[in-house]
């Protein structure tokens, strides 16, 4: 089996089980999203592009590359999170709910005043939501395992309910003990994995925990889509100061990351089905 870069042993054995999907990756817009945020400054060039890129890194950057692994499938969003967030209900109104108007720093999106009506919010769902929820409800058809990745800031934003905690290495997000997404009955034994397969990547961060349910128990397309299909899932949270230095990318941190990923994702399956 030819071997692929990053991935010493080529495709992991029954990688084709595996569903693996990124909501949060983009620093993209559709063009009338840019427009109702920035209004006429979305024709001046460098300031599109620093909004854009504020957007990219307030999102989960880099994260379509971290967690991809050949021979498994992919749900990639082709959209910022700041146009609808997928990892949320269809129904969210919460300030970080589906719809957001602030960045995660609480600075506004849109132009003083602006909210979003019952017409554009159904739009904006029905044009982005929508078509990634029907993706992943295909492509879970047939998987053993779905995984959905994300990255945290290093530590809680000003939106959101750790503001100023600092936060592990890793977060594992497998539900509640009352609402497993992923076997209760396995937590431990997936814990140990992770931290086996990126102990020597997390040993120097300043908080080399591999936690479950800290900051975040239950990743929110991971409880939906395992009830509606009984595939389980977890979601995996990696500290962006694993892999980001002042904003701008780590290459071999992003490298080591992702073949650690394939690893404890082969041994994430192998628990389901040894």
């Amino acid at each position: 089996m030819t071997s692929a870069p990053g991935h010493p042993t080529g495709d992991l054995p029954r990688t084709g089980e595996l569903l693996i999907v990124t909501p949060h990756p983009s620093g993209q817009l559709p063009a009338d999203v840019l427009r109702d945020m920035l209004g006429d400054d979305a024709f001046d060039t460098p300031r599109r592009e620093a909004f854009l890129r504020r957007l990219f890194l307030d999102g989960d950057p880099y994260t379509d590359l971290l967690f991809s692994v050949p021979g498994a499938r992919h749900a990639q969003a082709p959209w910022s999170r700041f146009a609808a967030d997928l990892n949320r209900e269809r129904d969210d109104l919460d300030d970080n709910g589906v719809l957001k108007v602030m960045g995660f720093d609480r600075a506004p999106l849109y132009p003083a005043g602006w909210t979003p009506g019952d017409d554009t919010r159904e739009t904006r769902l029905r044009r982005i939501w929508d078509p990634f929820d029907a993706l992943v409800t295909a492509e879970l058809q047939g998987a053993g395992l779905m995984i959905v990745g994300h990255s945290m800031a290093p530590t809680g934003p000003a939106l959101g309910n750790d503001t100023g905690v600092p936060r592990p290495a890793i977060c594992l997000m497998p539900g509640t003990p009352a609402q497993p997404t992923f076997p209760h009955a396995l937590w431990s034994e997936l814990q140990r994995a992770c931290q086996d397969a990126f102990a020597p990547i997390i040993a120097a961060s300043p908080d080399p925990r591999v936690t479950i349910g800290e900051p975040w128990a239950t990743d929110t397309l991971s409880r939906a889509h395992s009830e509606r299909s009984g595939v389980p899932a977890f979601g995996i949270e990696f500290n962006a100061g694993l892999y980001l230095q002042g904003g701008q990318p780590i290459d071999p941190a992003i490298r080591a990351l992702n073949a650690a990923f394939g690893v404890f994702a082969h041994a994430a399956l192998t628990l389901l089905r040894p």
